[in-house]
């Protein structure tokens, strides 16, 4: 039961209720009118969402082109796929079969376009078109079944035009003139004269091999060879093309329908096996939720997702690329291990705002970006100036004594009192005020004299942001010797002048 059109319709019905007279779109009050024993549940159409994306997952075993067809269909583009399981009949026979084991109603066709095998299911199931026959097998449908709006299937009766090939008979332009060209479209598709390709759910990979098993395989080392086979023969595949995995995918379909999929990604290109390998036991290994073989996998599927060109370096004189290598080989396992956005590198930026002064970037695509990336040079035998350790964001503290020009003579800082002993600065650093976005109708521009000037009234100065403001920064010694970097914020207020303190970082 769902709501629609501002009143209570059947959304799904079982067979018991299609043959008491019950249909989809039947008003609840008219269904309880005809059966006051009707057991009525409410429509969950996210839980049906995630139902079909899971049987979408469990048809990627038979084609990685599958496309959503909501709310309860999928098209399955088996172009070049259908002799790997005995045929168009006996795969189909196989998909349905294997639906209807699981609980589910199927109704399937196998036609050139998916628009006339979406047609056709709505009617029978099982039927099976070859190229050109599409118009023969539609034509003494109902017009119902291609799914055009009721609005224009109710146009379409009232005209005389009960089945499709009625309405083919009629010359286009008269169906466009009264229904619209978006229907004579889905008209032309569903007779094979015209296609529109569906849109996969997951991009095709750039290799793929896969291994099926005649009996479903649960043991770790069964499974542990099965990957190894495949890497070899994609490895094999990829040398022949110059290319080497970024980013591989490795699928476990599970004979209950289940499927899992586990992703590695390096920092270069991967051209051996036995890198691919580790990375995957070591991405296994740390699997929070371990793989389940269940009562087994029937396929294992290894793809590369993202590929890039190998370029070959002399490394037998240069040192220096042997010490990338392992470096990134090591990246690359540990963020198999604990996640990629957990490995990362800094880099720096051009602004003197201390908080985005380094950018953290993943390890495994900028490493080669931080090796070569210039830092400000420190004077030697001059103390730093900058903390070594820069809270991610400034803590407020509370001052002992706040003079209009200095340090205060002491702060509390989580919980703690802290008398300073000694203190060196100020250094201002000016908030980059031209980042600053400038409220709405803040400034207007004057053709008679072509210039700038503000609007009548004032600009409240509490929209901009308080942390864009001049910053008057101290170094600080308390009497235990501990050195913090203290600074001052300047907030204005309708002529009111007022500051805040804040602890950006501890030195050494």
């Amino acid at each position: 039961m769902a709501k629609q059109n501002n009143a209570l319709q059947i959304s799904a019905l079982d067979d018991v209720a299609a043959r008491l007279g019950l249909d989809v779109g039947v008003p609840l009050a008219n269904a309880r009118a005809i059966c006051p024993d009707i057991e009525v549940f409410d429509a969950d159409e996210p839980a049906d969402a995630r139902t079909l994306n899971d049987i979408a997952d469990w048809c990627d075993r038979f084609t990685p082109l599958v496309a959503l067809d909501p709310p309860h269909g999928l098209f399955l583009d088996i172009s070049g796929c259908a002799h790997l399981f005995g045929g168009e009949a006996v795969m189909l026979k196989t998909i349905c079969d294997a639906l209807i084991r699981q609980g589910f109603i199927v109704n399937a066709a196998i036609a050139g376009t998916p628009v006339c095998a979406r047609t056709l299911t709505r009617y029978r199931s099982g039927c099976i078109v070859r190229d050109g026959e599409e118009a023969a097998a539609v034509q003494a449908l109902p017009v119902f079944t291609l799914g055009a709006d009721d609005a224009i299937t109710r146009g379409l009766r009232r005209a005389g035009l009960k089945t499709i090939g009625d309405v083919a008979s009629r010359e286009r332009h008269e169906i466009t003139a009264r229904f619209g060209a978006s229907f004579t479209a889905l008209l032309e598709q569903a007779l094979g004269q015209g296609d529109a390709p569906i849109s996969p759910r997951k991009p095709l990979p750039d290799y793929m091999v896969e291994k099926r098993f005649p009996e479903p395989v649960a043991t770790d080392g069964v499974i542990a060879a099965a990957l190894s086979g495949l890497a070899q023969t994609l490895i094999a595949v990829m040398e022949r093309h110059g290319k080497g995995a970024r980013l591989l995918d490795a699928s476990f379909f599970r004979t209950d329908g289940a499927v899992r999929t586990i992703a590695v990604e390096t920092g270069q290109p991967v051209t051996r096996v036995e890198v691919i390998e580790r990375l995957f036991r070591e991405r296994l290994d740390a699997l929070a939720d371990p793989l389940d073989p269940g009562f087994g996998f029937d396929l294992i599927r290894l793809s590369a997702s993202r590929t890039d060109g190998v370029v070959e370096m002399q490394r037998d004189l240069d040192a220096t690329i042997h010490d990338n290598d392992e470096l990134s080989a090591l990246i690359d396992r540990i963020a198999a291990r604990i996640g990629g956005r957990r490995v990362v590198v800094h880099l720096p930026q051009e602004t003197h705002i201390p908080e985005r002064a380094m950018l953290a970037v993943s390890a495994q695509h900028h490493l080669a970006s931080a090796a070569l990336a210039a830092w400000p040079a420190r004077v030697e035998a001059e103390p730093p100036l900058r903390p070594l350790r820069l809270f991610e964001r400034p803590e407020p503290i509370e001052v002992l004594a706040d003079f209009p020009h200095g340090p205060p003579a002491g702060f509390r800082w989580r919980r703690m009192f802290h008398r300073i002993a000694l203190v060196e600065g100020p250094e201002r650093i000016a908030m980059e005020w031209w980042n600053r976005p400038v409220p709405q109708q803040a400034l207007e521009w004057d053709d008679d004299f072509a210039r700038v000037h503000p609007p009548q009234g004032e600009i409240a100065v509490e929209t901009i942001d308080e942390r864009k403001l001049t910053r008057d920064y101290f170094r600080a010694e308390d009497n235990e010797g501990a050195r913090y970097w203290l600074y001052r914020e300047g907030i204005h207020r309708r002529e009111v002048r007022t500051f805040r303190w804040f602890l950006h970082g501890l030195f050494a």
